[in-house]
């Protein structure tokens, strides 16, 4: 868009200061175009992103593939007030396989059982993180002390998260672990639980100050410990150490698995049909300084002591469309993670990066004007989001026109809880998916054998899917 005319000159004078002089230029401006009063009498009455949306783009968007898995999960699942996307993504298609074996009409795995092992596990990680980076000489005010304070338990989480977990830990199911109020309204838990890990973090550094030996370090850690498990455990209920699976087949009949522990579970029941370790996470990052073709992990990102850590195979997002694709033609849904609230007009379930005219509603674009890569790293993009593809449109040519997005977020929103995503918003906002290693070349496969590169705790490719 054209500069207006009457403030063409403007920098000249500016100088930096908003005077009065040029506060009434900017009003001036504004008043002169009666566009701006239309969009003002619009924008004061409802959402602006509402009223910037296209209805040419509404009115030619179709749910409808050509290319499906076999079919979707039951019930569409809800993660209400709490960041367990990634843990319900994941469920969701582990959960399909589960459902065709077992003849099933519908399933869910406990999303508040692995949500509950988070906790414990991630709170454990933290304080360890405490230990590690005192030892180091960080200083408690320093950058990556103050961000690891900043936020000591969130809900947010990542592939090789969900690893760590389902491998120690197991899986049951929903009715055998049902959701509790943390679960769906996790603020309060995490409140209480941030508090208690701030004030465990000074005395962990003051014992290491102080000259204190691993050994009473680690009792303490041990102390505090048991403070955290009785506060989730108060919050989200202790799950049983064994579980009976009863339920009713699609021809009504009764079958019976257990007495049986979540880890039995998984290993009998479910990794024959899907096997986490098989999964292989793939990321695009296309900010210069970071090469495609080599792998990344983040600075005391994790949620295991001893666990797996997070790494990131960078690879061009073109390849990562390639394998979704590939993927759902061999019948396997994708996890995925993106950033949502980008371009979406969420009550539709479209995501389309012309679904919104900014441009004709302010004078301005936003969210598109730079490259995926210099939104990295001016903080104007982040993976903040994690969802299932279950289906894809092909073209003529065999090439990805739009995409079918399975979601968490209840069947109000889309199109009874689907999106719809378009392959050019697929390349501007989704940066990574999660495949069968079967799919992936034995070159990209060799990446995950290097030693990663560590990336700051800060660096935005280490932010939580939530």
């Amino acid at each position: 868009m054209s500069t207006p005319k009457n403030i063409t000159k403007l920098g000249t004078m500016f100088k930096g200061v908003l005077s009065k002089e040029v506060l009434e230029k900017f009003k001036k401006s504004f008043f002169d175009d009666e566009k701006n009063l239309l969009a003002q009498n619009v924008c004061t009455k409802q959402d602006p992103f509402e009223s910037a949306q296209s209805r040419k783009i509404v009115e030619n968007t179709l749910h409808v593939f050509n290319t499906k898995i076999e079919s979707e999960g039951k019930p569409l699942t809800n993660q209400k007030s709490s960041g367990r996307c990634w843990l319900f993504a994941a469920l969701n298609v582990i959960r399909l396989p589960v459902i065709k074996k077992f003849n099933l009409e519908d399933f869910e795995f406990s999303q508040g059982y692995l949500f509950y092992w988070d906790k414990i596990e991630r709170c454990n990680f933290f304080l360890n993180n405490i230990v590690e980076t005192t030892k180091r000489g960080e200083p408690v005010d320093g950058r990556l002390v103050s961000f690891l304070l900043y936020d000591p338990t969130c809900d947010g989480g990542q592939w090789d998260m969900i690893v760590n977990l389902i491998n120690k830990h197991g899986l049951m199911p929903k009715k055998n672990f049902p959701e509790s109020y943390s679960c769906e309204a996790s603020a309060r838990m995490n409140q209480v639980l941030k508090s208690k890990l701030r004030e465990y973090a000074k005395a962990i550094r003051d014992l290491i100050q102080k000259g204190g030996s691993d050994g009473d370090v680690q009792s303490l850690i041990q102390e505090q410990m048991n403070n955290i498990y009785r506060i989730v455990g108060i919050c989200l209920g202790i799950p049983n150490e064994t579980f009976t699976w009863n339920y009713y087949d699609k021809n009504k009949e009764f079958h019976s698995i257990g007495p049986i522990t979540p880890k039995d579970f998984y290993e009998q029941h479910v990794k024959p049909l899907f096997n986490v370790d098989d999964k292989v996470c793939l990321v695009t990052d296309p900010r210069l300084t970071n090469s495609y073709g080599k792998a990344y992990t983040v600075d005391c990102l994790g949620n295991m002591v001893g666990g797996r850590r997070c790494i990131y195979n960078n690879q061009p997002v073109e390849l990562l469309l390639e394998l979704t694709s590939k993927s759902i033609k061999e019948g396997e849904a994708v996890w995925f993670g993106c950033e949502v609230s980008k371009r979406i007009a969420a009550k539709l379930g479209i995501q389309d990066l012309a679904v919104h005219d900014f441009p004709l509603l302010f004078g301005v674009d936003i969210q598109i004007t730079m490259t995926k890569g210099d939104r990295l790293l001016y903080g104007e993009s982040a993976m903040t989001h994690a969802m299932v593809f279950t289906a894809v449109h092909l073209d003529e040519k065999g090439e990805v026109e739009k995409l079918r997005v399975e979601n968490s977020w209840g069947e109000e929103r889309g199109e009874k809880g689907y999106l719809l995503m378009t392959a050019d918003w697929f390349k501007e906002f989704t940066f990574e998916v999660v495949v069968d290693k079967k799919y992936v070349s034995e070159e990209v496969l060799n990446v995950f054998q290097q030693e990663p590169i560590v990336l700051p705790a800060w660096d935005p490719m280490g932010t939580l899917a939530s």
